[in-house]
């Protein structure tokens, strides 16, 4: 079962590739993505490196965390999921609803 890897405090200039080649000395890569601006196409900074196995995963993180690559120490970390971007409350739905002038009479 794949397992992802959160990587963080990459140089700007670090590529898909140079996950990529990194990581496979650990084990096989599924996948590995820089996470870029998706109006510039800068890099934000970190990455996701999706290995083959927990166990590679687990390999990776002690072999590459707090590394250097490309002039920066990178740390490693399994990645947590995903939280939904959506608010709301303990109910399910999203806040907010009544009075339907708010804001309004203040001109």
């Amino acid at each position: 079962m794949p397992s992802k890897l959160y990587v963080g405090n990459l140089a700007y200039s670090v590529s898909n590739s140079d996950l990529e080649e990194l990581f496979s000395r650990a084990g096989q890569v599924q996948s590995a993505t820089v996470i870029t601006d998706k109006f510039s196409g800068q890099s934000k900074g970190f990455g996701f490196v999706e290995m083959s196995s927990a166990e590679e995963a687990s390999k990776a993180i002690q072999q590459f965390n707090d590394t250097e690559l490309k002039g920066r120490n990178i740390k490693v970390n399994e990645a947590k999921p995903r939280e939904s971007s959506f608010g709301g409350n303990s109910r399910g739905g999203g806040g907010g609803g009544g009075g339907g002038n708010r804001g309004r009479d203040r001109w």
